[in-house]
């Protein structure tokens, strides 16, 4: 009986571990990956073996002084043989002598089947080992190169590696972490796209690897840029606390989370040391202020989408786009389709970006959820207040209107009528959370538009990430070889490059902005500062396109109409910036009345309310 329990149970461990290494193979989400395949199978392999050669050992010792323990010690050593092609096929068919039959016939399959498993696990243990060997012995041997290690390895990892191998390929060595092979095409073809750059890959969590052998003067990057945001986050503070007193040391954390800036900032401000410096003659004490090391810099790819569009395209696709009307004020009549992320902040931009003299700017944003316009609201709420909104006629303030339609499908007769009765269109954004979507609507867009006989056509640009779509896409046209003419944007190739997130032109001139009255760091820790430079530098390039008279002047060179004119526009700029942003009025021009807590200011007010000392401080 004892010989049948044990062949029963050496059958199951091997049959469940052969479906559980199935069924976590094809898994996509695993929540444990030190659990991969070949571990599982070699678990239920050593296991259905132990219990194989157990009922032999227990047989054989029945008569004499061994008991249990030394029979199960000496299958486990049995396997061991059987692992290391050891195991000798003739002791297992001498020492079945007690059964016969169809068991005797079952013990001497499974044990046929255990004795080929065994080798061809212990071949793959010995091949992961080598190819383990291989990637330390690079990563050892790569001591004085500038080294960017990703914490995962994903598309987006991917293409920004290739950016930065293509631009210097010899100066530079890559890591991917947190990598385990699961047999699946895209693993198969990510791992080969990574081989392709030279960089190794290792299944250790970015946050557990050492670089003290690495030279000082080598730069590290560290890239969290993980599908798991929340990961993310604890990673760059793991990061920020092993670093921060290590020179060219960079960390990117991806991330559009609210509590990114909060965490991040944080984390750096408990390491900022200040120190008392002697007094001067005056008197007075002055401190030095000593900063951690390493550079963090937060990259929101929506915003930063939003932000290279505007700067790099918005001139030609918005403002050169407007047409005028019967008193020659030109209009933007903008469009926006979904109010996600990428949406809603479209739609909260254009309200500032398109503050400029002799234009005037009505957006219209569509989205299918009932409760969109209530979200924007709630998340600009003086934005959307009547007092200001749809408001033209006041010469010294922001002037625009939104308009959400909410609970309207994009795919309807209703939207087609909605659309049809607006303004003469001039620009359409379309976001719609995913690349099938976003290109159907901007063909139905352009079909739709094409019958109003608009000239200049208005411009569509819609999101497309897939950079192989998009060029594919480039001069789409229909049957008629008329072209569709839509810019897609936001694509992997274009948005994770080396001039996108490491050599940002438009970062650099937020940067300039900023430091006209703050420090640099103050520029990359809060966010607030950092949205709010690169707006201004945004519009700064706008107003240089755009004419306006003496912005290419230093303020004391300027005439008084020109000084004034500029002022006033800039005012109206930051109000429509700053109600983006969520900001109300403090109710007083005091300035104890303001709450940056409570995003409350004091300043959003016309520009001639202002006193003359705020007034003079819109000059640039």
């Amino acid at each position: 009986m004892e010989w049948i329990i044990f062949l029963v149970l050496s059958a199951l461990c091997l049959m469940i571990a052969i479906v559980c290494a199935i069924v976590v193979g094809k898994s996509k989400h695993r929540s444990d990956k030190i659990m991969d395949p070949p571990k599982i199978l070699f678990a239920g392999v050593v296991l259905s073996a132990v219990l194989l050669f157990a009922p032999i050992y227990l047989y054989s010792f029945r008569s004499g002084s061994c008991g249990v323990l030394e029979a199960i010690l000496i299958a486990i050593h049995n396997v061991i043989r059987l692992f290391v092609v050891d195991g000798e096929f003739e002791f297992v068919l001498t020492n079945l002598y007690p059964i016969s039959g169809w068991l005797l016939r079952c013990y001497t399959v499974l044990f046929s089947i255990l004795f080929v498993l065994a080798p061809l696990l212990t071949f793959n243990f010995v091949l992961s080992f080598f190819k383990t060997f291989s990637a330390y012995k690079k990563y050892l041997t790569h001591f004085y190169c500038d080294v960017f290690i990703f914490s995962e390895l994903n598309d987006r990892s991917l293409t920004l590696a290739k950016s930065l191998y293509e631009s210097q390929p010899k100066k530079r060595f890559f890591i991917f972490t947190d990598v385990f092979e699961n047999h699946t095409e895209q693993s198969f073809e990510r791992m080969e796209r990574a081989r392709a750059i030279g960089a190794v890959c290792f299944p250790n969590d970015i946050v557990n690897f050492r670089f003290s052998f690495y030279l000082k003067s080598s730069h590290l990057h560290f890239f969290a840029i993980g599908e798991d945001q929340s990961e993310n986050n604890v990673q760059a503070l793991k990061i920020i606390e092993h670093f921060n007193d290590r020179e060219n040391t960079n960390l990117y954390v991806f991330s559009t989370l609210a509590e990114t800036e909060i965490l991040v900032s944080n984390s750096i401000n408990r390491l900022i040391k200040v120190e008392k410096l002697p007094k001067g003659e005056d008197g007075k004490e002055e401190e030095k202020i000593i900063l951690p090391k390493i550079k963090v810099r937060r990259i929101n790819e929506v915003r930063s989408l939003i932000n290279q569009t505007l700067y790099t395209k918005g001139y030609e696709t918005i403002f050169d786009k407007a047409y005028a009307d019967a008193d020659g004020l030109k209009k933007i009549h903008a469009v926006v389709l979904g109010m996600g992320q990428h949406g809603t902040e479209m739609t909260k931009s254009l309200a500032w970006f398109c503050q400029m003299d002799g234009y005037r700017i009505e957006i219209n944003s569509f989205d299918l959820d009932a409760n969109a316009e209530d979200r924007f609201k709630a998340l600009c709420p003086e934005l959307m207040d009547e007092k200001f909104n749809g408001h033209f006629e006041v010469a010294d303030d922001a002037k625009y209107k939104i308009s959400i339609h909410a609970g309207v499908d994009v795919n309807t007769k209703r939207f087609d009528d909605i659309l049809l009765s607006l303004p003469r269109t001039t620009y359409v954004f379309v976001a719609l959370g995913n690349d099938e979507a976003n290109i159907a609507a901007a063909i139905k867009l352009r079909t739709l538009l094409a019958g109003r006989g608009y000239t200049p056509a208005p411009v569509i640009q819609a999101v497309v990430y897939d950079s192989d779509k998009k060029a594919a896409l480039s001069g789409c046209a229909n049957y008629s070889q008329m072209k569709y003419d839509i810019d897609f944007i936001g694509d992997l190739r274009t948005s994770y490059s080396e001039e996108v997130i490491l050599a940002s032109e438009i970062e650099q001139a937020g940067l300039s902005r900023h430091l006209k009255w703050g420090a640099e760091y103050t520029f990359w820790m809060y966010d607030f500062n950092y949205k709010s430079s690169v707006a201004s530098a945004i519009h700064r390039q706008m107003k240089k396109q755009c004419g306006i008279a003496g912005i290419e002047k230093a303020p004391d060179q300027r005439t008084q109409q020109e000084l004034w004119a500029i002022r006033v526009l800039e005012h109206s700029r930051w109000n429509a910036y700053m109600r983006s942003e969520g900001f109300v009025y403090s109710g007083s021009l005091e300035k104890s009345s303001r709450n940056n807590l409570a995003k409350r200011h004091n300043c959003l007010v016309r520009f001639y309310e202002l006193p003359l000392s705020e007034q003079v401080k819109d000059d640039d």
